[in-house]
């Protein structure tokens, strides 16, 4: 009988000891629930913060944000797996630079992004602009397209029909009703160049960065989606279970709130406004 006993309480400590081992995994494998994303300074490091961060703490990850100063190390760090995706950058440029750089990344979902923005010092609506208004826009091939696109909408200049969108430029004007004269400079210099210009296209986050209010500009691009950001991860890792939250939780109604809240005038993707 006492044999059977002390089997009895051996089986109990096992049994104890078992479950305290069981509950300490557990509690590692809710440690271990940890996720790196990269963003560069500025809206997008806010964003990631704001919108996306807390609802992933929801689910139970330790989510570190990890801020870059460029456009080359972000996708660089999650090739290299020291991130776990990252968000500065439209679809375009992805793209671009994994093939040139013989990547295998991939955009996951589309965010609401800083739109490019007609902004004057001189106007306060496009009726008041002059004959032989001088305007700047971005010296690059892809964000002059929108600066013309945006033009285009209101009815300052006109362009051959069937022009690509994303590649129209400046030889593709048809129709000039204001005579504008076009002046390309680096993004950087645009939201100077207010001081010396009629007009100037600026770029969302050159906005931004220079403190301009989104909603003062005398007009908001209609953007297209390919020039919206988006979240990339790496490829192999587009079905993983850290992947499907991060775009549970960017589509969740707490992060459209967050969005309306503190990022007035940022253009949603077309899948938000089904």
């Amino acid at each position: 009988m006492k044999k059977w006993f002390t089997a009895f309480i051996l089986l109990l400590v096992i049994g104890a000891l078992a479950a305290c081992s069981s509950d300490s995994s557990g509690e590692k494998a809710k440690e271990s629930k940890e996720i790196k994303i990269g963003a560069t300074a500025g809206p997008y490091s806010d964003m990631v913060t704001k919108a996306i961060k807390p609802g992933l703490e929801d689910l139970g990850y330790k989510v570190e944000v990890v801020e870059f100063s460029d456009y080359i190390q972000p996708n660089k760090a999650l090739d290299n797996g020291d991130i776990d995706a990252n968000l500065f950058q439209h679809s375009i440029y992805l793209e671009t630079f994994e093939k040139e750089n013989n990547m295998d990344l991939t955009g996951l979902i589309i965010v609401p992004t800083a739109p490019m923005g007609i902004y004057s010092n001189t106007y306060k609506s496009f009726d008041e602009v002059k004959d032989g208004a001088t305007v700047t826009i971005p010296n690059d091939p892809v964000n002059a397209a929108r600066a013309l696109n945006t033009l285009k909408d209101e009815g300052l200049i006109s362009l051959a029909e069937g022009t690509d969108p994303l590649t129209v430029s400046e030889k593709d004007i048809t129709e000039n009703v204001k005579k504008l004269k076009f002046q390309p400079l680096e993004s950087g210099q645009l939201p100077r160049s207010l001081d010396s210009t009629d007009l100037a296209a600026v770029p969302g986050n050159f906005a931004l960065a220079a403190g301009f209010d989104l909603l003062t500009a005398l007009t908001l691009e209609n953007m297209l989606d390919q020039y919206r950001n988006v979240v990339a991860v790496k490829s192999s890792d587009e079905e993983s279970q850290i992947a499907k939250d991060i775009q549970s939780v960017v589509e969740s109604d707490e992060f459209e709130k967050v969005i309306d809240e503190q990022f007035e005038g940022f253009g949603k993707p077309e899948w938000m406004k089904k």
